[in-house]
């Protein structure tokens, strides 16, 4: 069976060789959508298929490009197959054996933290690995090593959902679920082309949609393939969504359209939001936002008068200086309609990697596990007890955010660093700066399960992890469901599930031989059960059994109860102290950098199906990476005639930051001052990005930078192509 692009290589879909012996649940390792898949084992143990799974509630037996293929990931290129070290002369690697590594990277953590201080060694995780896992690196971050400085790659992408739930409903946690598109009245898509990001959470809103028509409102300052199929497309100008956002609340408020009796009921701070957002009428907002009055009013009204209406979003919202502003004012949005805690009524953020609800939830990076607060002193009780420690080894406040823990090596404060399953060279913002300050580590330890990502230049040590299906235990999907994954195969090589290096290191501190730190997934899994009785995420009723059985189960599930719970604040309840969620006044402050004379193009950053990420897996996968094997750019043919730019020929692309060379492809999906690059390539994109930080969530704003495009000399056209053809070649 073959499909693919007009003129490109087909992809090819395995036929019925080789044989499958056996079909082994799991699922998937890529986005927050949570697909549950088969893995198929042929008779030497090795994966050699996958396929969906038709009774589960998620996917329905769909996958998309990308699931299709994991299965090859067993035995792509670039996996670690042993520990590797290296001194401080920065000589070739050397193959050692685990304990030799474990015992560098413990003695360089203590004598970093005897010498400079506790939080002077810090810790960046990841979206990507097993709760279980999660939750003992969180023991062994908080309650062994001690650290402050620990936080997730979440930070780069789900942070400003986290900090605007926090802000509104007093705590995180998305409310709403998937089912919820086949009982709304009118959805708005802010910041998100789900075709792309998400496909078969798309393929779901479509089966909606092919059942009850309803309008589909989608906005975004690029023509996506989401935009090309919504009943209106809103350009809106980058970084200006809480202009929007206060603008359509005004039309509501000012028509009489809000729902009053839930507001009174189940709100409070009314007043004070009525008086901000009154200053944000549609004609003074569409000057700032860049969509016309009459468009602001037409789709506040469509929305309020909805019997159920809901708000999907991802990156555009997130990524940006008012990324947590425009998070809460989605929430206001919905909380002045009523539409929380309803079949069809949501504020619901699309996440972004498959257990960055995982991290937020039981990794202890923002708080201690389960929800709760450093600053909660009976919340530090609580844990300290549990795991056998004294509630004074916590410290009373989180510590550095990842995006600061950067700025702290730059300026002395850190001098080691942890990485699990994470790629700063090619994620963060400012490559040119994160090199600089890599290289001023004293100590680099990176857990990776593949040895060529582009941080390992500067790792002293490192350590080749298990990935997703060679290990066993659970994780979040965006709609709260838990799901399982099974040790479909074993370990590659001489590589190691996460769990296992996270114990293994913490029986190399006193601390960490005092406290009990489980061997396999299912005991770790029975101490979250434990510590999340009568909280928010109770999962208390949940196994590894039952969510296996059930194809995964969304919590709370309490004990006792016979299945999960699809939304929450379905009684209208609170997490803040007074059980009522909060409206908030939103101040806009346009602190952007825009385009200029110097720097005349806005550049926009985003996904593309066929990658995650960084491509550190799908870079390797060849029916993926074929279709966008290197850096290219979406430009408007408009603006490139008046340049003398022709398509599919290369352009430097110049920032403040940096530069970097890219292949033009010429389209109308993006305005005449714009370009658009997928942000998956090391080599591109974070060259030129600002990456100013959200004052709450300490979340970058990837995009909202500014470049100039500049020709190539004949040498650099010569040189950029032979690399193009090498790149398609692999």
């Amino acid at each position: 069976m073959l499909f693919g692009r007009k003129d490109r290589k087909p992809i090819k879909l395995p036929g019925k060789d080789p044989e499958v012996k056996e079909w082994r649940y799991t699922t998937c390792g890529y986005c927050s959508t949570g697909c549950s898949i088969e893995v198929g084992v042929n008779e030497q143990g090795e994966g050699v298929r996958a396929r969906g799974v038709g009774g589960a509630h998620v996917n329905r037996g769909k996958l998309c490009l990308k699931g299709i293929f994991e299965h090859e990931l067993f035995s792509s290129a670039g996996r670690g197959t042993t520990p590797l070290m290296r001194d401080k002369t920065f000589e070739d690697f050397r193959q050692v054996s685990w304990d030799q590594a474990l015992d560098r990277t413990a003695a360089e953590i203590k004598r970093i933290q005897e010498t400079y201080g506790r939080d002077s060694f810090a810790i960046v995780s990841t979206g990507q690995i097993l709760t279980e896992e999660f939750y003992t690196l969180g023991k062994l971050a908080r309650g062994v090593i001690g650290t402050n400085n620990y936080d997730g790659n979440t930070t780069l992408c789900m942070a400003s959902a986290v900090s605007g739930y926090k802000r509104s409903f007093g705590s995180d946690g998305p409310p709403g679920c998937y089912d919820d598109f086949e009982h709304t009245e009118c959805l708005l898509a802010i910041g998100s082309n789900l075709p792309e990001q998400h496909p078969i959470i798309f393929w779901r809103l479509r089966q909606a949609l092919e059942k009850r028509k309803f309008p589909v409102i989608v906005v975004d300052p690029r023509v996506t393939m989401f935009a090309q199929m919504a009943d209106m497309h809103l350009p809106i100008t980058p970084g200006t969504d809480v202009v929007l956002l206060n603008s359509l609340a005004h039309v509501i408020l000012d028509e009489g359209l809000e729902d009053r009796a839930y507001i009174e009921a189940h709100t409070s701070g009314f007043d004070e939001f009525a008086q901000l957002v009154a200053q944000y009428d549609p004609v003074s907002a569409s000057r700032i936002c860049g969509i016309d009055e009459d468009t602001i009013r037409n789709v506040a009204r469509l929305y309020a008068k909805a019997g159920a209406a809901m708000t999907i979003w991802t990156m555009g919202i997130n990524q940006s200086t008012h990324g947590s502003d425009g998070v809460v004012g989605i929430n206001n949005l919905n909380l002045i309609t009523g539409n929380i805690g309803k079949p069809g009524g949501t504020s619901l953020s699309i996440t972004g990697q498959c257990n960055a609800m995982g991290t937020r939830e039981w990794s202890s990076c923002s708080g201690l596990p389960g929800y709760r607060l450093l600053e909660n002193e009976q919340h530090r009780k609580e844990i300290a007890e549990f795991w056998g420690i004294d509630p004074e080894f916590f410290p009373k406040k989180r510590g550095l955010f990842q995006t600061d823990i950067f700025p702290a090596i730059e300026t002395g404060q850190i001098k080691g660093l942890w990485l699990v399953a994470t790629n700063p060279m090619t994620s963060m913002p400012n490559t040119a700066r994160i090199r600089k300050t890599l290289e001023k580590l004293e100590f680099l330890v990176v857990q990776d399960a593949y040895q060529d990502v582009e941080t390992t230049e500067y790792a002293h040590v490192y350590l080749p992890a298990a990935i997703w299906a060679e290990k066993e235990g659970v994780m979040t999907n965006t709609e709260r469901r838990v799901n399982y994954i099974s040790n479909v195969v074993k370990p590659y090589a001489d590589s190691k599930p996460d769990l296992w290096i996270f114990n293994q290191m913490a029986q190399r501190f006193e601390q960490g031989r005092k406290i009990r730190f489980p061997e396999t997934a299912r005991e770790v899994f029975d101490e979250m059960r434990q510590l999340s009785k009568g909280r928010l995420l109770d999962i208390s009723g949940m196994t590894h059994e039952k969510i296996q059985q059930n194809r995964g189960i969304q919590w709370p599930m309490p004990e006792g109860a016979e299945s999960g719970s699809p939304r929450l604040y379905t009684d209208g309840k609170f997490q803040h102290p007074d059980g009522r969620a909060k409206l908030i006044p939103l101040p806009f402050v346009d602190n952007n950098e825009r385009p200029d004379e110097e720097y005349p193009f806005w550049l926009n950053s985003g996904r593309v199906v066929e990658h995650f990420h960084t491509r550190t897996r799908t870079g390797k996968i060849g029916n993926l990476n074929k279709f966008s094997p290197t850096p290219y750019m979406e430009m408007n043919p408009d603006a490139a005639q008046e340049l003398g730019i022709e398509h599919m020929s290369y352009v430097r692309l110049v920032s403040r930051r940096g530069d970097a060379v890219v292949l033009v492809q010429l389209t109308h999906r993006v305005p005449h001052n714009m370009v658009f690059i997928p942000f998956h390539f090391h080599e591109c994109v974070n060259r030129l990005t600002l990456g100013l930080l959200d004052p709450y969530s300490r979340q970058p704003a990837f995009k909202q930078s500014a470049v100039r495009i500049e020709p190539l000399t004949e040498e650099e056209k010569d040189m950029a192509a032979q690399i193009n053809r090498a790149a398609r070649a692999y």
